[in-house]
């Protein structure tokens, strides 16, 4: 290898291959020959690349010691809102539907002020927002068989989630880029929060069976504090390991991204003909046209992400094509469960249900039929990407719009219904 290295000095590319082909060989006997080929311009950049090593920065130290105190400040805060209920004496099947969102979102939105450092003007706005929200969906009536109260609880998350891409964005909330930042970031968190949830529930498991065996029961103890700390704190940690292994953590969403787009296509083209085989009736069945609503809202999501994370990192024609397809199978989807409700309003007239359902899908329908007309383009040229991620970034206020629609304006217009 010494004759190797010597005889391809001015032959930056073969250096590449003979360090990939056997790494340690090639640093052992670069260093060994070094103070012979010392002053070579190649020489002196394989020298600081092989034998690199970083000042310790105390500074950096500090830090990760200060955003580790504040995700335990922030963890317990969030571990406090989820345990009210229990200090205050409120019915847990009246608080957790309606607050939920306000475990989460609220200790998100200050970890991220802390980073992006957004203008007074829109922290302003958020918090007032924010306050509104906790105020109105916490008087409303407490029916449980209300519409228009379940359409608010599940309308406020996306509200909630929304004003958090606010606070993420900072001062470029106008930008595209950001938007789809902003939207790659959310892959990650809750890849993230997944794999914390997952090692967590794995750990609980096996720490109960462990104490069950020297005959102890702590499931109740568990369950109120650890368990409820850790559901509570999980986003807020899933932030903090995203800050702190960035390079690591954005590899894992594109990887998802690409393995799920085919298997769902797979799946979605398989469900629709097994409908069509099998001669279920959508118009009829109100379960199963929920079903269908529920596939139509993970699928978009799942091309959104999916269209995030190619406008970040390299992707072949095949995969826009992927996408593509799915986009189609997605709006067919759409068209039968649209069919569906305008058949059942038909029928039996407009409620507050079929309103949000019928309006929710006819954004959706809009979006997808621009992103499949935008992904045949990109299909053709993939420098068309960018036009998708553009489209993506300008749609996304409108469910935010519309998710604040229906979470303050239905139950007026409804009267409570």
């Amino acid at each position: 290898m010494r004759e190797t290295i010597l005889d391809n000095l001015n032959h930056p590319k073969q250096l590449e291959v003979l360090y990939r082909t056997d790494k340690s060989a090639f640093r052992k006997t670069f260093n060994e020959l070094y103070q012979d080929i010392k002053g070579n311009a190649v020489a002196e950049v394989w020298h600081e690349r092989l034998n690199f090593s970083p000042e310790r920065d105390d500074s950096l130290g500090k830090s990760a010691s200060k955003s580790l105190l504040f995700v335990i400040m922030l963890s317990l805060i969030a571990t406090l809102i989820a345990k009210m209920p229990e200090i205050f004496g409120v019915n847990d099947e009246f608080f957790y539907p309606r607050n939920i969102s306000f475990i989460v979102f609220p200790v998100l939105m200050v970890w991220f002020a802390r980073i992006s450092k957004p203008s007074h003007v829109t922290e302003g706005m958020v918090a007032f927002a924010i306050a509104a929200s906790v105020l109105f969906i916490n008087f409303l009536p407490d029916n449980v068989s209300s519409q228009t109260l379940i359409l608010s609880c599940i309308h406020l998350p996306i509200l909630l989630y929304s004003l958090t891409g606010l606070i993420f964005m900072g001062r470029e909330w106008r930008s595209a880029d950001s938007r789809i930042r902003f939207l790659r970031y959310s892959g990650d968190l809750l890849v993230m929060t997944g794999i914390i949830l997952v090692s967590g529930a794995a750990m609980s498991a096996m720490t109960m069976r462990l104490f069950e065996l020297i005959d102890i029961r702590i499931e109740d103890f568990y369950t109120r504090y650890v368990l409820a700390w850790g559901l509570a704190s999980a986003p807020v940690v899933a932030a903090y390991i995203i800050e702190q292994n960035k390079l690591i953590v954005s590899k894992i969403s594109p990887v998802i991204a690409r393995i799920f787009s085919p298997m769902v296509l797979i799946i979605v083209l398989t469900y629709l003909t097994t409908i069509i085989t099998t001669g279920k009736d959508p118009y009829n069945d109100r379960e199963f046209l929920l079903v269908f609503n529920l596939l139509l809202i993970g699928v978009m999501a799942i091309i959104l992400f999916s269209v995030a994370e190619a406008a970040k990192s390299r992707i072949t024609r095949i995969e826009i094509g992927v996408l593509f397809l799915l986009s189609l199978a997605t709006i067919i989807v759409n068209s039968i469960a649209l069919s569906a409700i305008v058949f059942r309003i038909s029928e039996w007239g407009f409620s507050p249900n079929k309103t949000a359902v019928l309006a929710g899908n006819l954004l959706i329908l809009i979006n997808l039929l621009l992103t499949a007309y935008k992904l045949a383009f990109a299909f053709r040229d993939p420098s068309e990407l960018d036009s998708v991620k553009n489209l993506i970034a300008s749609y996304l206020p409108v469910y935010a719009i519309w998710a604040a629609i229906v979470t303050f304006i239905f139950p007026l217009i409804f009267h409570f219904m």
